[in-house]
């Protein structure tokens, strides 16, 4: 996507601009990691809209679904694999703010993260998981060839025609050259485990375009045209 046609200033957060707000998201210059309750602590002079997006995560069993998450909020990436029992739901926070705009937006990402065997055994989980979501991120594994085959099957399997709304994104894990995940239709070349902000350095064309997707869905959605202001969220 050429940077003219985005909606959202890409790199806004790490611009001079941007600092006071990079800093809500950091302590002690680490991420912090939010509760479902909980929100970044901004002074009323730079209070704004917050817009909360639902992603579910889908793919084959150890091909990085709870990395992904861990390295996308800043947390360390655990260093082995073990199969996620049931749901479990990682909250971030990304501001970013709308060209054409004064006021930034404060993006409230809620990972939902399924064990894929749990999804397959227990029938009420790919509903919950699917409840009000905003989009579907489905995984492959460069370092697994069948599961970047299983991908139509994946889809078939977790989506129907009731989710035409989802916004659906394809992420390749575990790159030969240095572990990089890569994000379809973006490229980000990103170290997973970067907690500090070099690792928010790696992590915010990742997150910027992420959030671009899901905010121009809306204005297409409320017949705004991508780029103009105004939260068209309801």
């Amino acid at each position: 996507m050429a940077e003219q046609d985005w909606a959202l200033e890409p790199g806004w957060l790490l611009s001079p601009a941007g600092r006071p707000y990079l800093d809500s998201i950091l302590h002690k210059n680490q991420r912090r990691t939010f509760g479902l309750l909980e929100r970044p602590a901004l002074p009323p002079a730079l209070a704004v809209p917050t817009v909360t997006y639902k992603l579910f995560l889908a793919g084959r069993s150890g091909v990085g679904k709870t990395a992904l998450v861990a390295w996308l909020g800043g947390t360390p990436v655990p260093p082995a694999h073990h199969e996620t029992l049931g749901i479990e739901v990682t909250t971030l926070f990304w501001p970013a703010k709308p060209r054409g705009s004064s006021r930034p937006v404060l993006f409230q990402l809620q990972l939902w993260d399924c064990g894929d065997g749990a999804l397959r055994r227990f029938e009420h989980l790919l509903p919950a998981c699917k409840e009000e979501a905003d989009a579907a991120l489905l995984l492959f594994s460069f370092t697994d060839r069948a599961s970047f085959e299983e991908l139509p099957a994946l889809m078939g399997r977790v989506l129907g025609p009731e989710d035409s709304h989802l916004v659906r994104v394809v992420v390749g894990t575990k790159y030969p050259f240095g572990g990089s995940p890569k994000v379809t239709p973006w490229r980000g070349d990103c170290t997973p485990g970067g907690s500090s902000r070099a690792g928010l350095a790696r992590v915010a064309p990742v997150l910027d375009a992420l959030v671009e997707e899901l905010w121009r869905r809306d204005q297409v959605t409320a017949g705004v045209t991508p780029g103009d202001t105004g939260d068209t969220r309801t």
